[in-house]
């Protein structure tokens, strides 16, 4: 019976603390990401925010996709300066500003060199629909061909 308890401890201590390793900086981007996606959401559906998200650019965040800088930039400065001071004072748009914030200065500043970019699709970023890799048009293509 002392034994099985002991084996349940150190197992809970062992599940404990393999959760209190500190986060990457991919991992913390990915999830800073997700986080911004969800909150957008939020806004778009809210009654209480709907009217502030309707001058807010269409986003689909990809930590994979190089353009994701300018665009981050970019739709920072709508929400730094939206035209409706009651909007920007407003919790969850005031939150969306933080955390994009934060991911921006990840991204440029924090993990510049430990990041990997696999794709440079920026219309990914506005439409939501990646485009696929050169390698698939070019077999696309050969098989064409015969």
């Amino acid at each position: 019976m002392k034994l099985g308890l002991a084996a349940l401890l150190c197992l809970s201590s062992l599940v404990w603390l393999s959760e209190c390793t500190p986060p990457t900086c991919y991992s913390r981007a990915l999830d800073l990401s997700k986080e911004i996606m969800m909150l957008l959401d939020k806004i778009h559906t809210s009654h209480r925010t709907k009217t502030c998200a309707e001058i807010l650019p269409a986003i689909f965040l990809d930590v994979h996709n190089s353009c994701i800088t300018t665009k981050l930039r970019d739709f920072l400065y709508v929400v730094l300066n939206h035209p409706n001071q009651y909007c920007r004072e407003k919790p969850r748009m005031v939150l969306l500003k933080r955390k994009i914030q934060n991911l921006y200065s990840i991204i440029t500043r924090i993990c510049y060199r430990d990041l990997v970019f696999f794709t440079d699709d920026c219309q990914a970023i506005d439409t939501g629909n990646t485009s696929p890799y050169y390698a698939e048009d070019r077999l696309q293509l050969l098989q064409e061909d015969r």
